[in-house]
């Protein structure tokens, strides 16, 4: 258990700052272009590049799949930050601290990596942490829930490059339901696939590491 606090605490620092920035500027533009490739349509589509919070000279890569979700349960928490800079502290201490401590209390199994779903882009800024685990808690905390996620349709971007441009993987998803004529049937969610660090401590090259953005649609 300790072992994997440590590395969920160490995931959410390193990628708060920028997972809020692409939340929060998902509609600016910039000159290049970005190949999206998708596994269940001969079409290659295109969309432009966002605008980074840090250079980047390389587009992301962004594999869209059609494919249904994975039934979990999902230990969650509720905060609020009156600025972007406290996210990473805040995210950082729901993952490693709060919520950790409810997981150890109550004796469950992390069956999952770190999700997050974002429901506002302006200050202040209002977010859903969680955990998958493998089952009920006998108690929780007032500020805790569960939130279920069942076997849905959905559509998502598997996504590698830097997080200043993941609001293009929100682009390209936004793009292909309104090409499909589909609707979102609940609030889209982030899953942090990858450990952005090493065995050593090092930041990976970021075309790596692996976070998956997800649509559930109709």
């Amino acid at each position: 258990m300790k072992k994997n606090n440590f590395r969920i605490l160490i995931l959410v620092q390193v990628l708060a700052t920028f997972l809020l920035y692409a939340c929060n500027n998902h509609t600016q533009t910039d000159k290049e272009p970005v190949i999206i490739k998708s596994t269940d349509s001969p079409v290659v589509k295109k969309t432009k590049q966002t605008e980074a919070a840090l250079p980047t000279n390389r587009p992301p890569i962004i594999n869209i799949t059609d494919t249904l979700s994975v039934k979990q349960l999902v230990l969650c928490m509720k905060d609020s930050a009156s600025n972007y800079d406290r996210i990473s502290l805040k995210l950082g201490q729901l993952y490693g601290v709060k919520l950790a401590a409810v997981i150890k209390k109550n004796n469950l199994k992390v069956t999952g990596q770190p999700m997050a779903w974002y429901k506002s882009r302006k200050a202040p800024y209002f977010f859903e942490a969680g955990i998958p685990v493998d089952k009920r808690p006998r108690k929780l905390p007032a500020n805790a829930f569960i939130k279920e996620i069942g076997v849905d349709s959905v559509i998502v971007a598997h996504f590698y490059g830097g997080y200043d441009l993941l609001p293009q993987a929100y682009e390209a998803l936004s793009d292909v339901i309104k090409d499909r004529k589909r609707t979102l049937k609940s609030k889209p969610y982030e899953i942090y696939i990858d450990d952005p660090m090493d065995k050593e401590g090092k930041l990976k090259d970021p075309y790596k590491v692996q976070t998956d953005v997800v649509f559930p649609w109709r």
